[in-house]
């Protein structure tokens, strides 16, 4: 089973002020996603909720914690779902 990872969007609003999980991660799990566009101009960097931080690849995540421990918003956790076991 992979980690889940949540991340607060609450929290990180915009993530071009850090970038610290997309240059931390040695998996490269993360992917930055543009939501707001508009024709013929470039989206700000600096505003909130333009950009979103997914972790995509999360098949490749090793659990690390790098990332978790990076992010000075503490918006990023990794939790393990719990494997059941065979009732015989």
């Amino acid at each position: 089973m992979y980690p889940k990872i949540d991340i607060d969007y609450e929290k990180c609003t915009t993530p071009f002020d850090c970038n610290k999980c997309l240059q931390i991660c040695p998996q490269a799990v993360f992917d930055l996603n543009t939501l707001k566009y508009v024709r013929l101009k470039e989206t700000d960097k600096k505003e909130p909720g333009a950009y979103k931080v997914t972790p995509i690849y999360r098949d490749r995540c090793s659990g690390c914690n790098d990332c978790v421990d990076v992010c000075p918003l503490q918006a990023i956790t990794l939790s393990y779902p719990e494997v059941k076991k065979n009732e015989s």
